[in-house]
């Protein structure tokens, strides 16, 4: 799999597993193979029929691991379809140096843009997953790197990839819907529970129906806003009212979700164009999405 960030650990079957016959012998003999994924912080390996080994591969998501280890199995039993609990927890070697995990397997396939699937279901389904989501009740969570208020997480990043997308998109009508989102007011109610990632690349479909949600690296307490970008990155723009009645949201957290599907979709597009065309595609359909849109 080809490298998309330049300081990345480099993970090949050998290492995974050199690492499951150290560290679970009683694993290691299970066929592995390794899984495609448009994912960018970990590298997955299926093992046997029924499990995935999942590696970090860049230094930013090695905390993933221990708040997926410790929370997931609480929230796991208050939503409405499967996600990825973990099993056990690998420790780093002098050959990799992060923690590691083994997970059950989820069945499913990832849904695709303008491929069939039935919008209006599917809407339902999200609709569902994010309220139960939202309504957890645990007391301690993690603050979400993606709860916190929009201008202080993306600005930055924002008017960096602005300058690198003169060419690409049509950057004076981005910036003015950017403008718009970091001016509304920010959440000021109690935080909620967040997965923060809600991408086509983490949801799985089985016969057209939500069956699965994974990569929990950004799962926390904050802003509900960010759950909203599936909204532009997935459902097309004719479900898009029913889906947000679906959910209840005001005003102000309807524009946020906006601004963060823009924000992390202007990010994602000039740093994965090369290395992960599937990802910068997605971007440019969340830009052109919303620059349809307007402010």
């Amino acid at each position: 799999m080809a490298k998309m960030h330049a300081d990345e650990f480099e993970i090949d079957i050998e290492l995974v597993q050199r690492l499951l016959s150290q560290q679970f012998p009683h694993l290691a003999n299970l066929p592995l193979k390794q899984v495609a994924s448009i994912g960018t912080d970990n590298a997955l390996y299926r093992l046997g029929k029924d499990m995935v080994v999942r590696l970090p591969r860049i230094d930013w998501a090695v905390g993933d691991v221990d708040k997926e280890y410790a929370w997931l199995p609480k929230i796991a039993p208050f939503l409405s379809v499967s996600i990825p609990v973990p099993l056990v927890k690998g420790v780093p070697t002098e050959y990799y140096p992060w923690s590691w995990s083994i997970y059950h397997w989820i069945e499913g396939t990832n849904p695709i843009v303008g491929h069939p699937f039935d919008p209006h279901i599917l809407a339902q389904d999200l609709a569902n997953f994010i309220l139960a989501l939202h309504n957890i009740d645990l007391a301690g969570g993690p603050i979400s790197d993606r709860g916190v208020p929009l201008e202080k997480k993306q600005h930055i990043g924002v008017l960096k990839a602005l300058k690198e997308l003169k060419k690409m998109i049509n950057v004076e009508a981005a910036s003015k819907i950017w403008e718009k989102a970091i001016q509304v007011p920010v959440w000021d109610k109690p935080p909620v529970w967040v997965h923060g990632d809600l991408s086509p690349g983490n949801l799985l479909l089985q016969n057209g129906r939500l069956s699965g949600v994974i990569d929990f690296g950004n799962l926390g307490i904050g802003d509900p806003a960010c759950d909203l970008i599936i909204a532009w990155n997935l459902l097309p723009s004719h479900v898009r009212d029913s889906f947000r009645k679906m959910i209840e949201v005001d005003d102000a957290t309807w524009e946020r979700g906006r601004g963060w599907a823009l924000s992390i979709a202007l990010i994602q597009l000039p740093y994965y164009k090369d290395t992960n065309p599937t990802l910068a595609n997605n971007a440019q359909h969340v830009i052109t999405e919303i620059l349809k849109e307007g402010s």
